[in-house]
């Protein structure tokens, strides 16, 4: 009588990283794209880059064709506010789910409960080269712990959810991983378990992974300290006010780390109405501009067109919406970003 994998209708052999490595190798320029971006975001965390780190953009990758018109759109607005804002564009191939749903283009790239990962990854990869190609440094959320084998060499920025920055899993992949890591507020509202999280990942750690060749291993880790808090906001309402941040940024000092803090424009800060993402981002450029240099950054869900629609048959879906949470426009964007480059702009030549 078998007492294993009771509950499991199927199991399928996924080729190991080093072969999408190899297929879809990383260029000499690219490689240099996230390395620089990289050490800027670090930069602008310590405090030596005097800018303003902006993760802008869909809130989920299902249809590469929009994605790439949006970067393509992005690495020119981009060039027009770097002076001030370092712009990462978001770039989200896995969805943490409160219960059921679609969890991003790795777990079903063809939107149709197949569940074709081995496609999945290799078309993540390929809108990852693609993006960067264009000269843009990417940002994506890490949720399986086999996926940064897969794609983090392409990856300028990470993010730990708010639903799995208390998980250890998490914090130890965090302490290994390669670029600046932003751990949001739990769902609650919780500071105190991101930060948590962030002193756990920024030491040591030896945790069960796979290696390059997809064998099981023991991964040993030299530990994370390129890290900042997400502000999120949670069930206990938003955190972006000048209150909710100094509590957020006191709670960093008394752990031993810097006061950094990237504000998230949509989720509980705009009580999920994509429409208030823009009070949330001017209200963080006022809190920058009126000297809280802990506030380093923001992050905003934005696509083509605004809103979203539920993921029915692909042929059916609207050209640039969201299928995942609701995204203001393109010319909101564009707006936003402009207007922040000019009050910052104004205040740097204040103080020159």
């Amino acid at each position: 009588m078998s007492t294993s994998n009771i509950r499991i209708t199927n199991l399928q052999p996924l080729s190991p990283p080093r072969t999408y490595i190899e297929s879809q190798p990383i260029t000499p320029e690219i490689a240099r794209i996230v390395t620089e971006s990289r050490a800027t975001i670090e930069n602008i965390g310590n405090g030596t880059d005097p800018r303003m780190v902006m993760l802008v953009g869909p809130c989920s990758i299902h249809d590469e064709e929009a994605g790439i018109e949006y970067a393509k759109r992005l690495v020119t607005l981009a060039e027009q506010v770097k002076e001030t804002i370092f712009v990462v564009m978001r770039v989200y191939f896995e969805k943490p789910r409160t219960t059921v749903g679609w969890k991003g283009l790795i777990n079903d790239p063809n939107l149709d409960g197949t569940f074709d990962m081995q496609t999945g990854l290799k078309r993540a990869r390929a809108f990852l080269l693609e993006v960067g190609n264009l000269g843009l440094a990417t940002g994506t959320e890490f949720l399986d712990p086999f996926t940064p084998q897969y794609l983090a060499d392409l990856v300028s920025w990470g993010a730990i959810g708010a639903r799995t920055t208390e998980s250890q899993t998490h914090r130890q992949m965090a302490s290994g991983l390669s670029m600046p890591i932003g751990f949001k507020n739990g769902t609650g509202g919780s500071c105190q378990i991101a930060v948590d999280a962030m002193v756990a990942a920024r030491s040591p750690h030896a945790f069960l992974g796979i290696d390059l060749d997809g064998r099981a291993s023991v991964v040993n880790t030299a530990g994370n300290p390129a890290q900042h808090l997400i502000l999120r906001g949670g069930s206990s309402g938003p955190n972006y006010d000048t209150e909710s941040v100094a509590s957020a940024s006191a709670l960093l000092e008394i752990a031993g780390l810097k006061p950094n803090v990237v504000i998230d424009c949509s989720h509980a800060n705009s009580n999920k109405d994509h429409r208030r993402q823009p009070i949330v981002f001017r209200e963080t450029i006022r809190q920058r501009i009126s000297g809280n240099n802990g506030v380093v950054g923001l992050m905003l869900e934005s696509h083509l067109h605004e809103g979203n629609q539920p993921m029915v048959d692909r042929a059916k879906l609207k050209y640039g919406v969201s299928i995942t949470d609701a995204c203001i426009d393109w010319e909101t964007t564009e707006g936003l970003l402009l207007e922040a480059h000019a009050s910052l702009s104004r205040k740097a030549s204040a103080l020159a």
